[in-house]
């Protein structure tokens, strides 16, 4: 009977670690901010689900490793936000997170056909966001002066070749944004 006890407790031991183990691998982590601030939000002048096409590019462009081609613009504005008072500013960081990113911190086409060819996402001036960096992805680009209710700012995409040899084909991406107001 004792033998009976000590195996049903060290079986429920296991169990209780199995689960303990398990659970730390299924957390969902959220995050959020409460802001005295806030802003309506569009992308190249869309609200919800915008899509930035690039323009098509040769594989000649994108024969060598890190060479970049492409380059396209796109708007992130902001309207209908309280006005700062006189004599102050409103800093408006947008935060990219990566969907899907490279050990380079681009964007990898995980869902397109073409080969050795990654996203990759620039700042107003036009320095590259490595996304696997938090604080690079991170700026005040967006600033608005006393009076002000809208603004915007000018980010880029390109393409770049990830290891040469780039082959033809679609090059699918997406990136995930937050609006931080200062």
């Amino acid at each position: 009977m004792l033998n009976k006890t000590r195996l049903s407790v060290l079986t429920l031991g296991i169990l209780v670690a199995g689960t303990a183990s398990a659970a730390s691998d299924n957390t969902i982590n959220f995050q959020g901010e409460v802001a005295a601030q806030t802003c309506q939000v569009t992308v190249n002048g869309n609200a919800a689900n915008p899509t930035v096409l690039l323009p098509t590019v040769s594989t000649t462009d994108l024969t060598a490793a890190g060479a970049t081609a492409g380059k396209t613009a796109f708007t992130i504005g902001v309207t209908g936000c309280e006005a700062p008072a006189e004599g102050a500013e409103l800093k408006i960081s947008t935060v990219f997170v990566g969907n899907n990113v490279d050990t380079d911190g681009n964007l990898s086409n995980v869902a397109g056909t073409a080969t050795n060819v990654a996203l990759q996402l620039l700042t107003p001036t036009s320095t590259v966001i490595n996304l696997n960096t938090p604080s690079e992805t991170k700026d005040k680009a967006i600033s608005l002066d006393a009076a002000a209710t809208s603004g915007s700012a000018d980010y880029f995409v390109q393409y770049v070749s990830t290891a040469g040899s780039a082959t033809a084909g679609s090059v699918v991406g997406s990136v995930q944004y937050a609006l931080s107001y200062n």
